[in-house]
């Protein structure tokens, strides 16, 4: 396992991941991918260590993944579910970590409804001097660096089973659709994508994809270093509201925002639908569900604008009906989805191997 290169101790963010990171994550998981695909599907690496999910917030399938990828490196798990713990009885959630980690906790998997909780509890057992590692699994509408990682992984397989690389999406368009204001998942992907070198497109109404989104990613990139090689990652200025003419595009522009999905979708290459969070708008965003599936949501027809060999991911869960058509969401000659599920477990195994490692 290609861990001579990993020196990161936590796994909170993807906003200053390196190229190189990036590949080691992609390479491990495919080792772990082909563990997976043989009978016995269990490996020591992690014998003796305890790997406790902190899941503040509901979750199918990154908790069960989390929680399959640790019993298959051999660890022993611990699951934390807040309705039936002492923080109704008003414990706090660093009380809750410390009581963890007085249990021999390793590893740390943290989901929250806040954005920060996960760098909070990072920064208190960084403070304590303990050697226990926090990964982050979704905190609000900042980050979710795993599902991120997993659909960069599904991607690049799809590409080269036998060599996925950071490389492999130089050049190529992906559309990101949907409820970008507050999904963690599209930040994450925005991320890495544009540390691929892929040209990113972001389609929304107004309401859920307003221009101070796009003037905060700008502000947090800025000429951001990535490692010690010098990369630097650029999102270039500006942002459009419309898909720019050959002759006004930049070369170096990489980031692309639309208030209409046909500029998005036309000859793209991957299209990353994401679910409508009705649960965090605070506000009527939109007019009705049936408006925004005729105008948003990726069906057949609208695939036609894509490149023929277009693939479709969504992150999950799924609205039927709403995002995507659910008959589009059942065709394996198009959707990914159940592929992302897959590529899930072999990631996180990867990821926990990568923090846990140093650990025995």
């Amino acid at each position: 396992m290609p861990t001579t290169t990993w020196n990161r101790h936590h796994i909170l963010s993807l906003a200053d991941f390196t190229t190189t990171e990036y590949d080691t994550v992609l390479q491990t998981a495919a080792s772990f991918q082909e563990v997976l695909s043989r009978r016995t599907k269990k490996v020591p690496t992690l014998q003796g260590q305890v790997v406790a999910n902190l899941f503040f917030e509901s979750s199918t399938r990154t908790r069960s993944s989390f929680e399959l990828a640790a019993k298959r490196l051999s660890a022993d798990t611990l699951n934390f579910a807040a309705a039936t713990s002492s923080m109704t009885k008003g414990e706090t959630i660093l009380d809750t970590a410390k009581t963890y980690l007085a249990m021999g906790t390793d590893i740390m998997v943290v989901r929250h409804r806040e954005a920060g909780v996960p760098n909070a509890i990072a920064a208190e057992m960084d403070r304590l001097g303990v050697k226990v590692s926090v990964l982050n699994a979704g905190d609000g509408q900042h980050e979710h660096p795993s599902q991120a990682l997993l659909d960069l992984f599904t991607i690049t397989t799809l590409i080269d089973p036998d060599h996925p690389r950071l490389e492999l999406l130089k050049g190529k368009k992906i559309a990101i659709i949907g409820d970008i204001l507050h999904s963690r998942v599209a930040r994450s992907n925005i991320w890495s994508l544009i540390a691929s070198g892929a040209e990113v497109h972001l389609a929304a109404p107004p309401t859920l994809l307003p221009k101070l989104f796009a003037e905060y990613i700008l502000e947090e990139a800025g000429d951001r270093e990535q490692g010690a090689e010098g990369d630097k990652l650029l999102l270039a200025s500006p942002i459009s509201s419309h898909l720019p003419s050959p002759s006004s595009h930049s070369p170096n522009q990489k980031l692309f925002l639309h208030w209409q999905l046909e500029p998005a979708l036309q000859n793209a290459d991957f299209v990353m639908t994401l679910r409508l969070q009705k649960e965090r708008m605070t506000a009527h965003l939109l007019p009705s569900l049936r408006e925004y599936h005729q105008l948003f949501a990726i069906t057949r027809a609208k695939l036609q604008l894509c490149k023929p060999n277009v693939k479709v991911l969504h992150p999950g869960p799924v609205n039927r009906g709403v995002e995507i058509s659910s008959d589009l969401m059942d065709d394996p000659e198009f959707s990914l989805i159940q592929s992302q599920v897959t590529s899930g477990v072999a990631v996180r195994m990867a990821l926990l191997y990568l923090i846990g490692s140093g650990k025995v």
